[in-house]
């Protein structure tokens, strides 16, 4: 893990940082294990972990101005000297619009400013500690930091509405450790807080323009390319030297089996349109795209694309073989990287500490024996489908905009999927009634819902649009939480229709839209976490802030005809000079991920068991063993049960069992080190209960 953390005390030389540490309320000093100190007192600046030198950047106006950008930043330095002036006169957009996935940090005299990025997947947290306000991109060492319990509200909440901001709100798994939304920033004055939104409001009195969806498209190539680049431009870098020949190995399995990726650049070729998009671009664009000379395949010019093949599962074969006509361009070197059982989902429950739980967990083994074979960089299409896709509930936005006639390919595509006459009306009648009805009114019927065990929903491709049809809507793990779980999260969104609303002009389709967005960025986190290969780096350029707003540029006609997603994309590579796509380019292919999940719970069905023989989480009063027990083995032996919930639990599970096996910290000091949930968990029986009536006084 890598992320940088700092502190704003309330005055100058009183209970700071300096650079050997900081001191806390009791007198004690700590400073971060394995830091580089940026910038020292008195609101000092570390980057932590394993950062390259080329992604930590420093740029001093003077010694009371400058800025500090981690993470991969197009922008020169004399740009990054710009954007620290105009975000010292407050423009702090300027600061996301450069290509690239990285965070920025600016500090104007006693003025600290922290931006993250809008998809959720460099995230900002903070919390109040000794008088001032200390900030990191993790929430673990602020949780160390402050030694945090757990946050069984926010636990609750992550199964029972996942994809509901009101629900989870800014808390995050700890108590006291809070989250920046995306399109916001972090203001610190002398300890002082403030969190503000940097992207521009929709106005309610003047409509804005409508978008030409050929200049739009034009605009996505434009940053995907940027984003692109951006990787492309960036120094190669090496991993550790290899150590020596080992008796019986080539090279390449010598690399494999010591966990070392292919030096270079190199990106994931699944078949599908959003990997292939961005292996086709970097290898087209000018220059060395692949990997080092003298290093792994010896071919300097081609990129290596890296295809998994599940021989567990059948059902990708037709995704697989355009895989292969894609990679049949010169410049592309082309690794298969096969799995059986042991890469199925839960098939390895063992893994590293990650910041925050997600499902991702359960996966991790199977994308680690794909990422074991990547490169050094290594590009992903993680993202496109949540940026470029148009959720359901898009489709009450076109009728808030009198724009009825673009709702009929996709719903006769919905009717032509199901057989029924009768999906037209109902779809109709769903976004109808969703556009009509107020956001307070959505979550309040959800609380409802929770509150009384309503978790029924038609089946098919229809029935999960017209559940989509919605403002909130259950999480597919929300059936197996206790009736007290359940209702402290109905608490939650009852007491969040008096905290908060939708922003001026924000619809419900948007809104649906960047949830989920946010979820799967938060989920991406996760996940490179869990799969983390050492010296490697996950690059997902949709997910950038540049891609990210160009995508929200495209008019939601465009977006919800079938198979948008892939004719933006092929408009993309076609303007970008990429053309003899294979036959069958961007069909979808969902069911080979769903029998992979099944088959991987009735393979691990015994590890699982006894998982949830005493699981914390029952402790913690969130689930009760047997039902859990029950479902798991239910889903093995092929009962229709929403996997995904399953998955939810598992990996909630295993995140709460690796995080109080943990002995270390990231602190360390005098006179002892903080720890995140220094008691474990105790029986909860009460806690969740305790935490509602706090909310109703």
């Amino acid at each position: 893990m890598r992320w940088l953390v700092g502190w704003s005390s309330t005055a100058a030389g009183a209970a700071g940082i300096g650079s050997a540490g900081a001191t806390g309320p009791d007198g004690e000093t700590v400073h971060p294990v394995g830091s580089q100190l940026l910038w020292g007192d008195p609101d000092p600046l570390w980057a932590v972990g394993d950062w390259r030198p080329d992604e930590v950047r420093v740029v001093q106006a003077d010694p009371q101005n400058r800025i500090a950008v981690l993470g991969i930043c197009g922008a020169s330095d004399e740009q990054l000297r710009v954007g620290l002036f105009a975000a010292r006169g407050g423009a702090l957009r300027h600061l996301t619009a450069w290509p690239g996935s990285y965070t920025a940090v600016v500090q104007v005299g006693r003025r600290v400013m922290v931006c993250g990025d809008l998809a959720g997947a460099r995230p900002v947290f903070y919390t109040p500690w000794a008088g001032g306000t200390a900030y990191a991109t993790a929430a673990l060492p602020l949780a160390d930091l402050i030694e945090a319990n757990l946050d069984f509200g926010h636990l609750a909440a992550l199964l029972a509405a996942p994809d509901v901001p009101a629900a989870l709100d800014d808390s995050t798994p700890y108590e006291g450790v809070r989250r920046i939304p995306p399109g916001h920033a972090l203001i610190l004055r002398a300890g002082a807080r403030e969190i503000a939104g940097y992207e521009p409001v929709a106005s309610l009195a003047v409509a804005a323009p409508p978008a030409d969806p050929d200049s739009a498209v034009d605009a996505v190539r434009d940053a995907l390319v940027e984003a692109v680049r951006a990787r492309l431009s960036a120094p190669r870098h090496v991993p550790d030297i290899d150590p020596g020949p080992v008796p019986g190995m080539g090279p390449a399995e010598r690399r494999a089996a010591r966990g070392m990726p292919v030096p270079g650049i190199g990106a994931d070729l699944s078949g599908g349109p959003a990997s292939g998009t961005l292996a086709l671009l970097a290898a087209g664009l000018p220059g060395m795209p692949g990997t080092v000379l003298g290093h792994g395949t010896g071919a300097g010019e081609r990129l290596l694309a890296v295809t998994f093949n599940d021989l567990a599962v059948r059902g990708r074969e037709s995704e697989l073989e355009r895989a292969g006509t894609l990679a049949a361009n010169p410049r592309l070197h082309h690794v298969v990287v096969t799995g059986g059982e042991e890469t199925l989902p839960y098939a390895d429950l063992d893994g590293p500490l990650t910041d925050e739980p997600g499902a991702s967990l359960v996966t991790a083994v199977r994308h680690r024996a794909r990422l074991a074979a990547g490169s050094a960089d290594h590009f992903t299409g993680y993202g496109a489908r949540q940026v470029l896709d148009a959720h359901p509930a898009r489709l009450a936005d076109l009728l808030m905009d009198r724009k009825r006639r673009h709702l009929v390919r996709p719903v006769a595509a919905l009717a032509k999927a199901d057989g029924s006459v009768l999906v037209p009306a109902r779809v109709y009648s769903a976004a109808r009634k969703l556009s009509r009805t107020p956001y307070r009114a959505g979550l309040e019927a959800l609380a409802e819902r929770l509150l009384h065990r309503r978790f029924d929903e038609p089946g098919g491709a229809v029935g999960a649009s017209l559940a989509a049809l919605t403002w909130a809507r259950p999480g597919p793990a929300a059936r197996w939480l206790t009736g007290e779980a359940l209702a402290e999260v109905s608490v939650r969104l009852q007491g969040a229709t008096h905290r908060f609303g939708v922003g001026p002009g924000q619809r419900p389709g948007d809104y649906r839209a960047r949830a989920a967005l946010a979820r799967h960025a938060s989920d991406l986190r996760v996940l490179e976490q869990a799969a983390e290969i050492r010296s490697q780096r996950l690059h997902a350029p949709f997910l950038d802030n540049q891609v990210v707003r160009a995508c929200r540029a495209l008019p939601e006609a465009l977006r919800v005809q079938p198979g948008a997603r892939a004719e933006i994309l092929r408009t993309v590579l076609e303007s970008s000079g990429v053309a003899d796509l294979p036959p069958g380019w961007g069909a979808p292919s969902h069911a080979p991920a769903a029998q992979a999940a099944r088959t991987g719970l009735r393979v691990a069905a015994n590890d699982l068991m006894a998982l949830f023989g005493t699981p914390l989480l029952a402790q913690a009063g969130l689930v009760e063993a047997r039902v859990v027990r029950k479902a798991l083995r239910a889903a093995a032996e092929g009962e229709p049960l929403p996997l995904d919930g399953l998955a939810d639990l598992v990996s909630l599970e295993l995140w709460l069992t690796r995080l109080l096996a943990r002995r270390g910290t990231c602190w360390t000091g005098t006179p002892a080190r903080a720890r995140a949930v220094p008691a474990g968990i105790t029986p909860q029986r009460n806690a969740l209960g305790a935490g509602a009536a706090a909310r109703r006084a």
